[in-house]
């Protein structure tokens, strides 16, 4: 009869939590709470990251806004004047140096050189051939210099007036970049709009270097013809000293042997 009860008891408290967790009741299941305390566990987690990149996103926005403001009144702080080219000038009482203004001006040289200098006249064919070897070798070389002269000296005038003529030019271009630096507009101070002023001044730079390039050749070879000619003078001292002593040396030795021949056949009446 006891042994009824129990049993009666135990049916009775199955259907009692059969029937708390059909109409409710809480059932623990302890696989589902070690998936949900790992799914708080990675939640956490994943909030850490957030924040941690929250942060990092923060820091840079600052930093940012920091790098991203300009200084106030840039023109009045740093804004300089610079000389303007001069074009070069000069009288033309006779009419002959109007030609060689234009081309230091603008680099068309044409005849204007050839007006303002002295014309080289060419030499006759009779007198070149009556010329000994070693005055037609100084001749030509002496004409030379002079032709060398001319072409480096319209070189540059060529030169000079090239960059004369895209003065102007260049520097509008610098004024354009200078007012583009200092100015407080946002599109003009972009990274990608820093970058591209960057690089147009390394362009400015780079072209002003050959300019100044082209200036030196220029200036270097007018003294390479000048130190031509100072050679030229040079030699011909030294080559006529060489020959002025080889002269007289020969005209020595004709007197001494002209005397000595006279002394031997001198006789006594």
């Amino acid at each position: 009869m006891r042994r009824k009860v129990v049993s009666a008891l135990l049916v009775m408290a199955l259907v009692v939590v059969g029937a708390s967790a059909q109409f409710g009741g809480v059932v623990y299941d302890p696989t589902n709470y070690s998936n949900a305390v790992l799914r708080y566990q990675q939640l956490q987690q994943h909030l850490i990251q957030l924040q941690q990149t929250y942060a990092k996103v923060l820091a840079h926005y600052n930093l940012a806004i920091q790098m991203a403001r300009s200084i106030q009144n840039m023109p009045a702080r740093y804004r300089a004047q610079f000389s303007h080219w001069r074009n070069g000038s000069a009288p033309n009482t006779f009419g002959n140096t109007l030609g060689w203004i234009t081309g230091v001006n603008t680099g068309t040289i044409g005849t204007g050189y050839q007006q303002a200098t002295t014309q080289l006249i060419p030499y006759n064919a009779g007198h070149l051939s009556s010329m000994d070897p070693d005055e037609l070798s100084r001749v030509k070389s002496q004409y030379a210099s002079v032709e060398l002269a001319d072409g480096a000296n319209q070189a540059a005038m060529a030169t000079i007036g090239s960059i004369r003529s895209n003065a102007a030019t260049v520097q509008t271009q610098m004024a354009n970049l200078e007012n583009d630096s200092f100015s407080d507009d946002p599109d003009l101070n972009s990274e990608i709009s820093v970058l591209n002023k960057i690089n147009a001044a390394n362009m400015l730079t780079l072209r002003s270097v050959q300019d100044s390039n082209k200036l030196l050749a220029s200036l270097l070879e007018v003294e390479t013809v000048l130190a031509k000619q100072q050679r030229e003078a040079t030699t011909n001292i030294i080559n006529a000293d060489i020959e002025r002593r080889a002269g007289l040396a020969a005209n020595i030795g004709q007197v001494t042997l002209t005397l000595s021949s006279s002394l031997q056949n001198f006789r006594m009446p």
